[in-house]
């Protein structure tokens, strides 16, 4: 594997800056953060290439632009509190700890939940908190959120994860069919919502009472 500062200023320079994600905090967390913490040994020396991996348990970590993307979606602020389903391998996560207050993240697999706490305690990030559960439901414990991000696509968006949503707060979620989907962006204000599409998408699919069945 080449030196991976080296292999991060790539990605960012030829991955994500490339594709037009500009905001310079982004980009700095992008450069910050070590993607080959989030996968396994034997996937390190591919783990800033421009493709998703498998994490195990039919999840992956999402392709680094997909993550830039998402994250400049999102129009995070330094005081927002965040709540993300799908914590995954946590990388995600650690992207917005670098540009939020807080971030809350909501994993169904403990397995996962636990050895993405690991490597988060392991690069001294304390802003994330991980929850176990049905993340279609949200956090309503929490609530409510300034940001919401979904890393996994719903068949329509969780009523829950709306209504767990600050005013003024933005979600940004795929919705689709279990092959194909469309990246939206809602945003909610006055007590009303108006819904953006962002483009095409895919990922694997948010299991819950309002997502696909397991």
């Amino acid at each position: 594997m080449v030196d991976p500062f080296i292999a991060r200023r790539t990605m960012v320079r030829e991955q994500i800056e490339a594709r037009g994600v500009k905001d310079p905090r982004i980009l700095s967390a992008m450069l910050e953060i070590p993607r080959h913490k989030f996968v396994d040994e034997y996937l390190k020396y591919k783990a800033y290439d421009d493709a998703p991996l498998t994490i195990g348990y039919g999840q992956t970590i999402s392709q680094p632009y997909m993550v830039a993307l998402m994250t400049e979606a999102l129009k995070p602020e330094a005081e927002n509190k965040v709540l993300e389903i799908g914590t995954g391998s946590g990388y995600q996560a650690a992207i917005l700890s670098r540009l939020c207050g807080s971030v809350y993240t909501v994993e169904r697999l403990g397995v996962l939940a636990a050895r993405a706490r690991k490597v988060l305690d392991e690069l001294g990030i304390f802003n994330v908190h991980i929850r176990i559960g049905d993340g279609t439901r949200g956090y309503a414990k929490d609530a409510p959120y300034d940001r919401i991000i979904v890393t996994a696509s719903a068949p329509h968006v969780p009523e829950a994860l709306v209504e767990q949503l600050a005013p003024g707060g933005i979600l940004v979620i795929p919705v689709g069919d279990q092959y194909l989907q469309d990246l939206k962006r809602v945003t909610k204000k006055n007590g009303q919502t108006t819904t953006e599409s962002l483009g095409g998408c895919r990922f694997v699919k948010l299991i819950g009472e309002s997502g696909w069945s397991e």
